[in-house]
């Protein structure tokens, strides 16, 4: 594991950022046949194919640690040349998490019954949509619009961690087959 970096479109490099400050690891497409498995279902379920997706991450956010909202969709042609758009971001809950450590859409209008499914909310957790981490549960969620524009309500990101800790796993899904490299 190590610092979960973001994406630098002028150097196009991961550079380390105050923005993001859990920590993290890749794991190739398909590097094992426990990856494969996962990533058999992931398409199963989501119906974008294993070829499509770039190669899962893990992460761990401590207390205090987040990610500030941010899209998953490109705003860089390098990127896209690499398997197309990003569409789709699903994101598996490792563990539970005591308090705060919600995936937060803050454009997103707010799900007024969402309250009635999961425990009190942290205060970061209380504008627009979240989602309390839940073990086993997994959230998907689409960066584009089915006639193929960008939905700017996917702006998401991950409210501190308040008590506990945080590991996901997410995996982001493109248009077409993702060419890693």
């Amino acid at each position: 594991m190590g610092k979960s970096l973001v994406f630098d479109s002028k150097t196009r490099k991961g550079v380390k950022s105050s923005s993001r400050t859990s920590s993290g690891m890749f794991l190739d497409r398909g590097q094992n046949k426990l990856v494969r498995t996962i990533e058999k279902r992931i398409a199963d379920f989501t119906f974008i194919p294993v070829e499509n997706g770039e190669g899962m991450s893990i992460l761990h956010y401590e207390v205090g640690q987040k990610f500030d909202a941010h899209h998953d969709y490109f705003v860089d042609e390098f990127s896209i040349k690499k398997g197309g758009q990003r569409m789709a971001t699903l994101l598996i809950y490792l563990s539970d998490v005591e308090e705060g450590g919600e995936t937060v859409f803050p454009a997103a209008k707010q799900c007024v019954s969402s309250a009635r499914w999961w425990k009190k909310l942290s205060e970061s957790g209380n504008g627009g949509l979240s989602v309390k981490p839940k073990m086993g549960d997994a959230l998907l969620f689409w960066s584009m619009k089915p006639d193929g524009t960008l939905d700017s309500t996917s702006l998401h990101g991950s409210s501190p961690v308040i008590k506990g800790e945080k590991w996901a796993c997410a995996k982001l899904m493109r248009v077409k087959e993702y060419k890693s490299g």
